[in-house]
């Protein structure tokens, strides 16, 4: 089994849980069940539900009245960090996004050591 834990920035500020924390509640049920699923298959995760973005980054999907929401993050051993979520506008996600979650992997292996 894995966990989960919401990446924290040298800041304090935990993006991906304030962004689904902004959402509304019906909206935050279905990302529980979704972070849910994460949690218990992990690296095991498939479509519909997570999406490997390349560069160790992978996305969780979910989709709720007419919204694409995603919450990006990876793997450090058998714990996964939630980096950020948005809201998805376009069919295919945006590098900026996937580079986001890749700049704040390096900083979470360096806060690390």
């Amino acid at each position: 089994m894995f966990q989960l834990k919401f990446f924290k920035s040298a800041k304090g500020e935990e993006y991906a849980y304030e962004f689904i924390k902004g959402l509304q509640q019906h909206i935050r049920e279905r990302i529980t069940v979704n972070i849910q699923y994460l949690h218990d298959h992990g690296n095991l995760a498939r479509r519909p539900y997570v999406e490997y973005l390349g560069n160790k980054v992978y996305e969780l999907r979910t989709a709720c009245a007419h919204l694409e929401i995603r919450i990006l993050y990876f793997f450090d051993d058998r714990l996964i960090i939630l980096t950020h979520g948005f809201l998805k506008k376009t069919d295919a996600t945006p590098r900026s996004e996937i580079e986001r979650a890749q700049k704040i992997r390096i900083d979470y292996f360096k806060q690390k050591d």
